[in-house]
Order: C-alpha cells, then sequence, then structure tokens
C-alpha cells in the first residue's frame, strides 16, 4: 500500500510550532446558509487572522524549523496568500524573505506582501513561471526554496485544521475543501481519515483549473494549458507527484465546479453570513449549489480558506451574481 508522507504525531507537534493567532479558529453552524444549500453547514473559517488565510498554519512550521546555523533566507513563488503569510512568519523570526508572483496576481496581495517586508520579484507569465524563478534564486542564492504542497510542513501546518474538525463536537458528516497545490486537502484530509474516518472528504476545483482533480480521477498526474479562473489561490497547472500520492489515499471525492456557482458563492457568503471571501474560499459552497441532491440531509463543513480578494473585484463578481437572480 502506498505511504502517505504525512503523521499525525508530527502534526500534534507542528501546532505546538504555530503562532496562536493562526490556531482554533472559529467553527461554528451557519444556518442562514442552509435554507439556500438544502443542508446543514458549518463554516471553519480561515480568514480571521493576520494574512486572511490558512496559509500561516504552515509557514509558522516551516520558520520554526529553519536550521539556526544556516541562512536566515527564504524565497518562495506564491500567487498571493503563501506569500503573505511567510513574509508575516519570517518578519517575526528575523528571517528575510522573497517572494515570486505572477505581474497579474492580484494587488491586493501583492500590496500586502510587500507591506509585511518581503522583497518582491515579478514576473511575466502565470504561478508555473514564478515557481521556475523562485527555483532559480534559491540555487543562485542558496536559501532555502519553500515549495508550498511539497513541503511536508506546508502541508502539516494546514493539517492542523483537521485536528480542529476532528476535536470539534460538531456532528458533520462531510468536508468540503478548495484543491489547489494540495496541502490544505491532503493535510486535512490525512487527519480526519486518521481521527474521523466516517468524515467524506470532497474536494473542489474550478473547472477553469483541473489539473488536480483530473490527476486524482486518473491516478496519474494531468498536466493543463493555461488557467482560466477568478480563483487564483488554486489556478495551478501541473500537479506534484508525491502530493498526488498523498491525495489519492485521503480524497473520497474531486469535483469540478463553473465560475457562475463560484460568484454565486461568493455573493451567498456575503449576503447570508456577512463574510468577505476570495474566489478559492468559494468553492465549497458552489460544490453545495451545483449538486444539492447529493448533500440534501447531510451536515457538511466548508473550509473558508482566505478572504484575501481586491475589493473592486469583489464587488463586481457579486454585483453581477445579484443580478441573475443567485
Amino acid at each position: 500500500m502506498q505511504q502517505t508522507r504525512l503523521d499525525t504525531d508530527r502534526i500534534r507537534a507542528a501546532r505546538r510550532l504555530i503562532d496562536p493567532v493562526f490556531l482554533d479558529t472559529p467553527l461554528y453552524r451557519c444556518e442562514a446558509l442552509e435554507p439556500e444549500l438544502g443542508c446543514a453547514v458549518s463554516v471553519k473559517l480561515e480568514t480571521a487572522n493576520p494574512v486572511r488565510s490558512f496559509k500561516g498554519r504552515g509557514t509558522e512550521v516551516v520558520t520554526s524549523l529553519l536550521p539556526g546555523d544556516g541562512p536566515r533566507a527564504v524565497v518562495c513563488a506564491s500567487a498571493g496568500n503563501l506569500g503573505q503569510a511567510l513574509a508575516w512568519s519570517g518578519r517575526g523570526r528575523g528571517i528575510e524573505v522573497t517572494v515570486v508572483a505572477s505581474r497579474s496576481a492580484t494587488a491586493a496581495k501583492l500590496e500586502r506582501i510587500r507591506a509585511l517586508g518581503a522583497r518582491l520579484d515579478l514576473v511575466d507569465g502565470d504561478h508555473e513561471a514564478a515557481r521556475e524563478r523562485a527555483a532559480a534564486i534559491a540555487r543562485r542564492d542558496g536559501v532555502r526554496l519553500v515549495e508550498d504542497s511539497l513541503d511536508i510542513e506546508t502541508c502539516e501546518g494546514a493539517a492542523t485544521i483537521g485536528l480542529e474538525l476532528a476535536e470539534s463536537a460538531a456532528p458533520f458528516d462531510t468536508v468540503l475543501i478548495a484543491l489547489g497545490g494540495g496541502a490544505l486537502a491532503t493535510g486535512v484530509g490525512h487527519v480526519l481519515k486518521s481521527l474521523a474516518p466516517e468524515v467524506d472528504v470532497v474536494c473542489v476545483q474550478p473547472l477553469g483549473a483541473p489539473a488536480m482533480t483530473l490527476s486524482w480521477r486518473g491516478r496519474r498526474v494531468v498536466t493543463t494549458g493555461p488557467t482560466d479562473t477568478i480563483a487564483d489561490g488554486v489556478a495551478g497547472r501541473c500537479p506534484i507527484p508525491a502530493v498526488l500520492d498523498d491525495l489519492l489515499l485521503v480524497a473520497d471525492d474531486a469535483v469540478l465546479v463553473r465560475e457562475a456557482s463560484i460568484v454565486a458563492g461568493m455573493r451567498l457568503l456575503l449576503d447570508h453570513a456577512g463574510l468577505v471571501v476570495e474566489p478559492s474560499a468559494a468553492l465549497g459552497v458552489a460544490a453545495v449549489l451545483e449538486d444539492r441532491e447529493r448533500f440534501a440531509g447531510r451536515h457538511v463543513v466548508t473550509v473558508v480558506c482566505g478572504g484575501n480578494v481586491d475589493m473592486d473585484a469583489h464587488r463586481r463578481w457579486t454585483g453581477a451574481a445579484a443580478g441573475h437572480g443567485s
């Protein structure tokens, strides 16, 4: 049987390395959403922290375990959220952080990376181009390359969300997780399959960025052409083989959702939960909207994974959703 890279004891130890500001995030029943979705809904809110996403859990583990005798510098590629989190964690530990991002990344995310004191290196092209550039910088300068989802610390940091879910009294039977590179899905999925195996782990990805879902379905890495989705946080084209192996062990399903459903999900979270979220964070709600029958009578938890969104774009998207009777 395929061995997972994740370890539940290490995940428990990782929790002790993470600044408490990222831990024990709200988990609550959101009854106002339920008439719209036709099932019981709880929200795990990962936006109420200094970097407005779950990524701080992983970067806290990465930077805590950085050897004291090596270069106090790291570099990463990021669509925005990892970069902010690494900048925040590095700043508190005296670590020099370089973030490589696409010029087309969300402006609000780039501004916050700069504000947190990281050096920002912008590239033409998409996230894969940023990954190549970050790897080149790491080789040139001899510094640690932080690779989201490949570096086990990022997965095991995210997995602490799974510990909090498993230890809660909430009677949920399904967890809906945004799927991009895979750190969140593999981390939370591993813990739930270890400690609450009866819970269905359902991963959700946009139709316009389907690489990891196609890979999960085919049980082999499938790379895709350019992505086409507003959910920039999950818009990868080249799945990492080791992460796919982890995902195959823990995901019960992986579904693809349309852009209109993502926008409708953002609108519902704004109107019925008072939450301003980025598109990736609305994927779970989008999945229910597209298949109400599947989730009818169930109690789902949706992990609201990030709130870093350009507000002009958010108003444009959610206003458009309202105009179409969502």
